[in-house]
Formats: C-alpha cells, structure tokens, sequence
C-alpha cells in the first residue's frame, strides 16, 4: 500500500499550494481520497484523470471535495470519455459540486455511492471502517486496510474517543492539524491541534504520524513541534510530494 500527497493545507490553499488530497495505491487499484482546492492540477503531473479508480469523500466542505468536479470534468470532456467513477460518500456531501455543472454534462462521469458513518464498507482491495466524529457538518473517521497495512484519516473532527480506536496500531495515522497547540474556543469542539494529534497517535501506538490540514499561518515546524510532545515516533507534515510506502 502507498501513501502519496497532493496537499496539506486546510479551509483554503496557501500560495501556490493545494489543500489535502491523498493518493492511496494497492495492488494497482488507485483511490483518491478528498480531492480539496488545488488537488487536480497536481494529480495530473503524475497520471491521467481516466486512471483514478474511485473517489472516497469523509464531509462535504468544498476543501475536501471540490475537485471532484474538474477531475470528472477532465475524464468526461474528451474524445473518449472515462468510464463513470464511483465517489463513495457521506449522503448528499458531494451534490453541491455535481450542480456545478448543469444536471445531464456529467451524468454519465459518476456513480454515486453513499454511506453512512459507522458503516463497514469495500472499496477494490480496501476494506473501510468508518466512524462519525465531531465536525461542522457531518464527517466521518476513515480507516483503510489493504494486504495487512493500515492507513488511519480523521478527515476534519473534534476531540474525540473514537480517534483512539480508528488510529489503533495503524501504519499511518493521517491526522488534521489546523492548529499547532491550540484550537480557538469557538472551533475547539469540531477542529484539532497537531498537539492533540501527537496525543491520539501515542495512545493509539501508530507507526507514523502525518500531520495535514493546516490553516494557512499554521506553520509546519511549529505543528511537528507540537504533535513531537507526546509523540516519539516518526512524524511527517502533509506536503505536495510526500510519499509513504505502508510496506
């Protein structure tokens, strides 16, 4: 199983950035999970849009799914169309980016599929385990196991027990990391520090820590730093490039 990065940052793209988009390849099978702002651009210096196999979406803010619509664009609006994509998601996340387009230009592009939170579901070799955890708008934790490898994604939440049990002796815990230390008050029930991040993948014993979704002004050494408090295990910050073999 391999981990590659598009983006890291949260709520919108720093300069000349892309905010979170990850790549999770096995056995040939190509997942792209939260394709934010920016994240097409950067998936099409590495392949064609026609070989994305299947889209996984954890909340429907426009930073986790709005390129959802130039990536079904880029494999419809050709000589030789892609076949229709599955988009596994949260019901109704991903309907305001379909409308962006008038309801019959991408009908034939996508087949939604929706799930709901708490939900076990199989998406090619993935085997998905899906929990609600506490955002804004309905968001669910994704843990994704493949060939005996584990990758661990909170997608956007505040504190929350279940992140112990989701991140659990994962290869990876990809865990968002607006803040550095603290979350301001009125964000803390459904955003997160990379400090609390260090903590969850402590307790949950992860083999590495990547932390993403920083709000533009959260600097990255500052966040390692933090997550590094209660974590001594290897820690990486989400940036375009990053690649991680899970084994």
């Amino acid at each position: 199983m391999r981990l590659t990065v598009f983006g890291g940052w949260g709520a919108w793209p720093g300069a000349g950035q892309a905010c979170g988009g990850y790549l999770l390849e096995h056995d040939g099978f190509r997942l792209l999970i939260d394709p934010g702002y920016a994240v097409v651009p950067r998936l099409l210096r590495d392949m064609d849009a026609r070989d994305v196999d299947a889209v996984l979406v954890s909340h429907g803010h426009p930073d986790h799914c709005a390129d959802l619509s130039p990536l079904l664009r880029a494999r419809a609006f050709v000589d030789d169309p892609a076949p229709p994509l599955p988009v596994h998601t949260l019901p109704g996340a991903v309907d305001p980016v379909i409308a962006l387009d008038r309801a019959t230009a991408l009908q034939d592009a996508h087949r939604v599929r929706d799930f709901t939170a708490g939900s076990r579901f199989e998406i090619g070799p993935f085997l998905v385990d899906s929990w609600p955890l506490p955002h804004s708008v309905p968001s669910a934790g994704l843990r994704l196991e493949a060939g005996g490898r584990v990758l661990a994604y909170t997608g956007d939440t505040g504190p929350s027990p279940d992140l112990v049990t989701l991140a659990r002796d994962a290869d990876v815990f990809l865990a968002e990391a607006s803040y550095a230390e603290h979350v301001p008050a009125g964000m803390a029930s459904h955003l997160s520090s990379a400090r609390q991040a260090g903590r969850y993948a402590d307790e949950a014993g992860v083999r590495r820590l990547v932390l993403t979704h920083l709000i533009p002004g959260t600097g990255p050494e500052a966040a390692e730093d933090a997550a590094r408090r209660s974590y001594d295990g290897e820690i990486a910050v989400a940036r375009p490039g990053l690649a991680v073999d899970l084994g």
